[in-house]
């Protein structure tokens, strides 16, 4: 329902504003209660991840994310991600699976377990993202929609190995509904969030990491 929906406060606007005016690079992404939340890349030039609270950035609130997930690096002024067969889930970069070490983008999606991060570089030329627009809220939605999109992502959750968004048919089938009217709603979607002309699983997996950053599905739903 509309009402579950959370979206980006001014305050939590603002808070991206002053970030990224330090010009360093930062993460943004949602915790298990949708709260907006920044981590800033600086104070060395190697960070960890992952469930345990001694990692330097800590998500303790995802089961789905291992103790010690993976690392960022800072090589040559650039930041990767590093996943060396640490994490049982793995680690997805804009939809692929990483393994060893990815340099990341401005608009970068990074995936571990059911959280998903958006990689922000003041200064980096990115390439087209809708994650963070200027908006930077989540859309309105009807609740036939809404239930399109929870089938949608629900494989996303964080299984074992890759996980890619449910087919038209399995969303037809879990809400009751005819493969055509999927792809309607489906259609209705992208415009709604903004999504790029993109190739038709790249436009999906894209769909997915809007519906969590935005904070329009919480991981809890699925």
């Amino acid at each position: 329902m509309a009402s579950d929906l959370h979206t980006a406060s001014p305050s939590e606007l603002k808070q991206r504003l002053e970030v990224e005016r330090r010009g360093e690079p930062f993460f943004v992404y949602r915790d298990g209660d949708g709260t907006q939340c920044i981590f800033a890349l600086e104070g060395g030039a190697r960070l960890t991840v992952g469930r345990r609270p001694e990692n330097d950035l800590a998500l303790s609130f995802d089961a789905n994310v291992s103790g010690v997930h993976g690392a960022f690096e800072r090589a040559g002024g650039e930041w990767t991600i590093v996943d060396d067969g640490l994490s049982r889930n793995g680690s997805y970069l804009n939809g692929e699976r990483i393994f060893g070490h990815r340099r990341l983008r401005d608009g970068d999606l990074l995936r571990l377990g059911a959280t998903v991060l958006v990689y922000r570089a003041p200064g980096q030329d990115p390439y087209p993202t809708a994650v963070l627009d200027a908006a930077g809220t989540a859309p309105s939605l009807s609740a036939t929609q809404r239930h399109v999109l929870v089938a949608l992502c629900r494989p996303c959750k964080g299984a074992v190995g890759p996980s890619a968004p449910a087919s038209n048919r399995e969303i037809a089938a879990e809400v009751y509904l005819s493969v055509e009217a999927v792809k309607a709603h489906l259609r209705a979607l992208f415009s709604k969030f903004s999504i790029p002309d993109l190739p038709h699983n790249r436009k999906r997996l894209r769909l997915v990491a809007e519906a969590f950053s935005t904070g329009a599905i919480s991981p809890r739903e699925l």
